[in-house]
């Protein structure tokens, strides 16, 4: 008999640990915004409002990924923590009702911003980030069954994220913002590159072709630790005219150990303990990088 989901595993369905790939970019386009226009001060109503965005599109897509996953048969396969619908624990439509809770939340703060920062048309933006978000599980055609992925979240988790922030804030966009859109959409990228090589195997017999299924074990683990490194090459160019950024470089504490293991890995358990590494990665570069900027 299963065991019916407890509150426990409904947290767990929210997949926590991805939260930094949230929280980064919105931090980086705030920062990068103080930059542009400091005598105007923080505007951290919308910074907020960008942040709820952010998390809900998360915590969205992770329940969204669980359920679409879960009723294709594709989490049968999975060696890594149990999912809610794949289980059997959570009932299908309940999963994807918290789905859409959590994108009505992002779609109700994005109208908010939109509005009392004078670009209602960013409310079209916003709708394309749910559509794309539900539909990279989702759907008869999944763009995530077809290599997409990393695609999905170096544009929505790093590019629109970081830009849209600052954009909404003061009306532009600089080029600190992009240099760190980029940054921080190719560790996006690498959260999910260590996690889809975790189940390469298992998502090869599902029939879900993720980028690493296509490119095959070793090259996948190769564009691991590019994501997660050229980053690093790109905060050097901030170090040189920020002085504080030299201090993000202490967030390879978390990236080097989590390349190694990457690179090494042969279990699961090593692969989750990578993920939740670039995740801190992210996290601490994300944060780091805009203090700098800021300050």
């Amino acid at each position: 008999m299963i065991r019916p989901a407890t509150a426990r595993d409904w947290i767990g369905g929210a997949r926590l640990r991805t939260l930094p790939l949230a929280i980064a970019p919105v931090a980086l386009g705030t920062g990068a915004a103080y930059l542009y226009n400091n005598d105007d001060g923080w505007h951290w109503a919308r910074a907020l409002l960008c942040l709820v965005v952010a998390v809900g599109l998360q915590i969205g897509v992770n329940y969204a990924n669980d359920y679409s996953d879960g009723i294709r048969g594709t989490d049968s396969h999975r060696v890594g923590p149990s999912r809610l619908t794949g289980s059997g624990a959570a009932k299908p439509r309940h999963v994807l009702t918290v789905a859409l809770v959590f994108f009505a939340v992002a779609g109700l703060a994005g109208v908010v911003v939109s509005v009392i920062s004078g670009f209602p048309w960013l409310i079209a933006v916003g709708a394309a980030c749910v559509v794309a978000a539900y539909f990279y599980t989702g759907g008869k055609h999944p763009y995530g069954y077809n290599a997409l992925g990393e695609v999905f979240v170096f544009i929505f988790f790093g590019l629109v994220a970081t830009a849209g922030t600052m954009f909404v804030q003061v009306g532009a966009v600089s080029a600190e913002a992009w240099g760190a859109a980029v940054a921080i959409g190719l560790l996006s990228c690498a959260v999910l590159m260590v996690n889809n090589i975790r189940d390469l195997k298992q998502d090869r017999v599902a029939g879900k072709r993720t980028l690493a299924v296509l490119v095959g074990d070793r090259a996948a683990r190769i564009l691991f630790a590019i994501f997660a490194l050229v980053p690093f090459g790109i905060l050097g160019f901030y170090a040189i005219v920020f002085p504080l950024a030299i201090y993000v470089y202490f967030a390879l504490l978390a990236g080097l150990p989590a390349v190694i293991i990457a690179i090494t890995g042969k279990s699961a358990p090593e692969f989750v303990l990578a993920l939740k590494l670039t995740s801190l990665t992210a996290l601490l570069f994300g944060v780091g990088l805009a203090a700098a900027l800021a300050f």
